[in-house]
C-alpha cells in the first residue's frame, strides 16, 4: 500500500509544481516576450508581468490618417495626450481614453497675425501653470511657445552669446519648462548639457552637464597630460561627455536620461535646482544587468535609455532603444518590472522613441511602425503598486500585508522582501528584518536592524549582563591579587635567595684570602731556612 502511494505522490507533486508555474506565467501569455526580474545576484529568472499590451493604436485608429515618425508624447494636466508627429509636421491632440482626436495642430498663428507651420517637430511639453504648450520646432531651429488655441506667445531660439558656440546651429529634440517658467532645451547637437532659458526666453547657460566616461584611454590620456607641453596639450583632442537625449521634470527636481550605449555614469540622474545629481553618489544601475548579444550583428548590445517619464506615483519608467523595454523602477530605484521587447506583435517593438504613463497605463511611441501602444497593469502590478505607494508614503506598517501577497505570488520578487523588511524594522521586530534584508542582500536595512536587536538585547538583559560583569570583575580583582601575593613572595624568595648567594660569596672571598695569606707566611719561613744553611 505505501508503495502505491509513493508512486501517486511522485506525478501529483510534479502536477501541482507544473500548475503554480502556469499560474505565474499567467499574466504573461500573451505577450511577445518572456517576462523577467533579477534575483539579489544579479540573475535574471522568470516573474509575473506587470503590465500586458492592450492594444498598438495608430493615427488610423485615432481618425488623423497615418502617424510618420512620431518621437514624443506628453499626457497634460487637463487629461489630454499631445502626439509630436515629425515627419506630418504636426502636434496631435488625443483624449484620455486614447480613442479620439481631440485637436490637430499644425498651423499657428504669430503675434503680428501671420501664420506659421512646424517643420518636424521633436518634442512637446505642456506647463500646468500657464496651460502653454512648448514646442521643439527641430528644422526650424525654434521652441514655438503657444496656447492651446493655437497662438503663438514668443519663440526661443538660437542664442547669441559668448557661452554658445555660434558655429552650432539651434536644433531643439526635448523641451520642458518648471513652475517659475525657465525652459530646458536638450539640443541634438549639443553633446554637454540643456541649454536653460529664463521666461522672458533669454539664454541663461547650461544645466545638468554629464560626466565624462572614464575608459581607460581618458585615464592614459590624464598621466600624459602630466609630462607633455601646454602646446601639446591645445592639439589633443578634448574628452567630452555624451548629451543628454531626454528629461523629464517632477516637483523641484528634473530626471534626464542618455542614449549612449558606452555611457555608464549619469546614464539616468535626478538634478536639483543647482543642477547636482542627486544619484550620483549611489550605486545604480538602469537597464539590463546584462547587456544583451546580438547575433546578427555579432557584439553585445549595451542598455541605452532614449526616453525617462516619472509617473504620478513617483516611479521612475524608462525606455531602452537597444532592447525595446521599459524597466520600471520606485523612487528608490528599486526594479519593479521590466515590460517589452524587439518584436513584430504587439508589445513589441521596432524602434522605441518615447514614453509616457497615465494612472495605470504605459504609452510607448514606436517611430518605425508609426504606432502608440498601450500597456495595462495587471492584478500583480496592482498589488505591487499599492504595496510602494504606501512604502513611498511612509506607511511600512500598512505596506506589509500587500509585500506578504507578493511574495505569495512570486517568492523570487526582491523588492518586496526589501518592502517586508523595512516594515518589521519600523515595527521593531529587528530580527524578522534581518531575515528579509538577508534574502533581499540588502546590508544597508541589515545593519539598522542588527543595531536594533543589539540595543534591544542590551536593553532586555541588562540587569544579566551587569551582574554577568560584576562577577567578572570580582573574579579579576581576586585573581589579579592573587598572582600579585604570588608574584611578590616569588619575588621575595629569589632576593633571599640571592642575598645568601651574597654572603657566601663573601665567605669564600674571606678564605681565599686567608689562605693565601697563610701560604705567603710559610714561603718566607722556607727562605730563611735556607739563608742560615748556606751561611
Amino acid at each position: 500500500m505505501k508503495k502505491r502511494f509513493k508512486k501517486l505522490l511522485t506525478p501529483i507533486f510534479s502536477f501541482v509544481l507544473g500548475l503554480n508555474f502556469l499560474t505565474s506565467l499567467t499574466a504573461s501569455a500573451g505577450e511577445p516576450y518572456d517576462v523577467y526580474n533579477y534575483d539579489r545576484w544579479g540573475e535574471a529568472i522568470p516573474s509575473q508581468a506587470g503590465y500586458i499590451a492592450d492594444r498598438a493604436v495608430s493615427g488610423y485608429d485615432l481618425g488623423a490618417g497615418a502617424f510618420d515618425n512620431p518621437n514624443d508624447i506628453f499626457y497634460d494636466h487637463n487629461d489630454i495626450f499631445y502626439i509630436a508627429d515629425t515627419n506630418n509636421n504636426r502636434i496631435v491632440a488625443v483624449n484620455s481614453d486614447f480613442d479620439e482626436v481631440v485637436e490637430i495642430y499644425d498651423r499657428f498663428k504669430m503675434p503680428d497675425g501671420s501664420e506659421t507651420t512646424l517643420k518636424k517637430p521633436m518634442g512637446i511639453f505642456v506647463s500646468a501653470e500657464n496651460d502653454y504648450m512648448y514646442i521643439a520646432d527641430n528644422e526650424n531651429s525654434r521652441v514655438l511657445i503657444s496656447d492651446r488655441d493655437g497662438n503663438v506667445i514668443s519663440e526661443i531660439t538660437k542664442p547669441v552669446s559668448e557661452v554658445y558656440d555660434q558655429k552650432r546651429t539651434f536644433l531643439p529634440q526635448r523641451v520642458i519648462a518648471d513652475k517659475a517658467g525657465n525652459v530646458y532645451v536638450v539640443l541634438n547637437n549639443i553633446t554637454t548639457d540643456a541649454a536653460m532659458f529664463n521666461p522672458q526666453g533669454e539664454f541663461t547657460g547650461f544645466y545638468g552637464a554629464n560626466r565624462v566616461q572614464p575608459t581607460a584611454e581618458i585615464i592614459g590620456n590624464y598621466f600624459t597630460n602630466l609630462f607633455i607641453s601646454e602646446e601639446k596639450k591645445a592639439r589633443r583632442a578634448r574628452n567630452i561627455p555624451t548629451g543628454i537625449t531626454s528629461f523629464d521634470i517632477d516637483g523641484d527636481f528634473i530626471f534626464t536620461c542618455t542614449q549612449s550605449s558606452t555611457q555608464t555614469t549619469d546614464t539616468v540622474k535626478k538634478l536639483n535646482a543647482a543642477g547636482n545629481n542627486i544619484f550620483a553618489n549611489m550605486d545604480l544601475s538602469f537597464g539590463d544587468y546584462t547587456p544583451m548579444y546580438d547575433t546578427s550583428q555579432n557584439k553585445v548590445l549595451q542598455p541605452a535609455i532614449c526616453d525617462i517619464d516619472i509617473a504620478e506615483d513617483g516611479n521612475i519608467n524608462v525606455l531602452d532603444f537597444t532592447t525595446g523595454r521599459i524597466f520600471q523602477y520606485d523612487e528608490d530605484c528599486n526594479l519593479l518590472f521590466i515590460t517589452g521587447t524587439i518584436a513584430k506583435q504587439v508589445g513589441g517593438f521596432d524602434h522605441v522613441a518615447a514614453l509616457e504613463s497615465k494612472g495605470e497605463n504605459l504609452y510607448v511611441v514606436d517611430s518605425s511602425k508609426d504606432t502608440v501602444t498601450v500597456f495595462t497593469e495587471t492584478d500583480f502590478g496592482k498589488i505591487v503598486h499599492k504595496a510602494t505607494r504606501l512604502h513611498n508614503d511612509g506607511y511600512y506598517e500598512e505596506a506589509l500585508e500587500p509585500w506578504y501577497e507578493v511574495l505569495k505570488r512570486d517568492g523570487n520578487y526582491r523588492r518586496a522582501y526589501i518592502g517586508v523588511a523595512s516594515a518589521l524594522l519600523r515595527k521593531g521586530d529587528y530580527e524578522g528584518s534581518m531575515k528579509y534584508s538577508e534574502l533581499a542582500d540588502s546590508s544597508r536595512i541589515y545593519n539598522k536592524a542588527f543595531e536594533g536587536y543589539r540595543m534591544n538585547y542590551l536593553k532586555k538583559n541588562f540587569g544579566f549582563i551587569a551582574l554577568i560583569v560584576i562577577v567578572l570583575s570580582a573574579v579579576f580583582v581576586f585573581v589579579s591579587k592573587k598572582l600579585r601575593k604570588r608574584r611578590l613572595a616569588i619575588e621575595k624568595a629569589k632576593q633571599e635567595e640571592q642575598d645568601q648567594l651574597a654572603i657566601l660569596d663573601r665567605q669564600i672571598r674571606i678564605l681565599e684570602e686567608a689562605s693565601v695569606f697563610v701560604r705567603g707566611g710559610q714561603n718566607d719561613n722556607d727562605e730563611n731556612e735556607k739563608e742560615e744553611k748556606w751561611i
